[in-house]
């Protein structure tokens, strides 16, 4: 179904009772061998950014491969995510120590992430109730490319975790009295290593935190964001997960870095489909939707662009 097609046309998806319990089944293989296929990325992205800076090349060149290790990095976001709903492994001590781990990378904090992103999910662009819609989509094409920096999101992330650190959880109504103290504990002991991680460096007499995580993930922060408006920027602010939420086709190397996550409509669907059982969904699913960004990130972003525009000048001439 094209992008803006009627909400009110879309239907269940035809997926059996049988069918779906299939698809959900979940592996340790199949999300081991995903989590090592993108450290090896984020492993051979370094190794060329390192050489990058060991050796004499243009600025070019480096910033490239600054931006690659970053992409590799902040996507771990995406592993984090499909730890955070247990469906990236079977094991559910597995899916906890991997989902904090690739949020330690990425600059998310799983423990703090999960209770949020339930709440996502169990109230998806519902103002008021959503969590991510207190981030606001861009309103103007200046506010556009603040979002899409990525300084914003910087900004939220230190002023979160400096709040958590300090033990102030009333601002987060997603936090129960047993969550509030486990995420306190665990934010505090992410950002513990961060700072022994800046020790070592200092000690070595080499910014080597800075080097290849700071600026890596601030290289590639802009691309994630792109990434994320693009899942449920100009969809319905209701209860329809057919309408609420994007499907967007890309490149193969973007989806496997993300997780599948591109399939976000059909994730949304079904939260309980593993990463690897999404596109078999989209199969059944895709017609159904309202939202499918057919030709990419870069013509969703356009056509988002011009419908901003169009928004503006409405409001100007009223």
């Amino acid at each position: 179904m094209a992008e803006d097609s009627n909400s009110e046309s879309a239907r269940p998806a035809p997926i059996s009772t049988d069918e779906l319990a299939r698809l959900q089944k979940r592996s340790d293989a199949r999300g081991l061998t995903r989590l090592l296929g993108h450290l090896i990325a984020i492993g051979m992205c370094g190794w060329l950014y390192a050489l990058t800076l060991e050796r004499p090349t243009s600025t070019l060149l480096r910033l490239l491969a600054g931006l690659g290790l970053g992409f590799t990095l902040v996507t771990m976001f995406a592993a984090m995510h499909e730890a955070v709903h247990r469906t990236a492994f079977k094991s559910q001590r597995l899916n906890d120590g991997v989902a904090w781990f690739a949020g330690l990378l990425s600059f998310y904090n799983s423990t703090f992430y999960r209770p949020y992103h339930g709440w996502h999910h169990r109230y998806t662009q519902l103002p008021g109730k959503d969590p991510e819609l207190e981030d606001r989509k861009p309103t103007s094409l200046v506010d556009y490319c603040m979002q899409m920096s990525g300084l914003p999101w910087w900004f939220g992330k230190l002023r979160t975790h400096g709040m958590l650190a300090l033990g102030r959880t009333e601002h987060y109504p997603f936090l129960t009295e047993h969550a509030a103290p486990l995420v306190v504990r665990s934010v505090r002991a992410q950002l513990a290593v961060y700072g022994t991680a800046i020790a070592v460096s200092a000690a070595l007499g080499y910014p080597y935190f800075a080097v290849y995580w700071l600026v890596p993930v601030a290289l590639g922060q802009p691309l994630l964001r792109v990434i994320l408006l693009a899942e449920h920027a100009s969809c319905s602010e209701d209860d329809n997960p057919l309408s609420n939420t994007r499907t967007t086709y890309t490149l193969l190397p973007v989806r496997y870095l993300m997780w599948e996550m591109p399939y976000h409509a059909e994730h949304h669907r079904y939260p309980a489909l593993p990463f690897f059982a999404l596109r078999r969904a989209h199969t059944k699913l895709g017609p159904e939707l309202v939202h499918v960004a057919r030709h990419g990130y870069l013509a969703m972003h356009l056509k988002f662009l011009k419908s901003l525009g169009k928004e503006l000048t409405r409001e100007r001439a009223a």
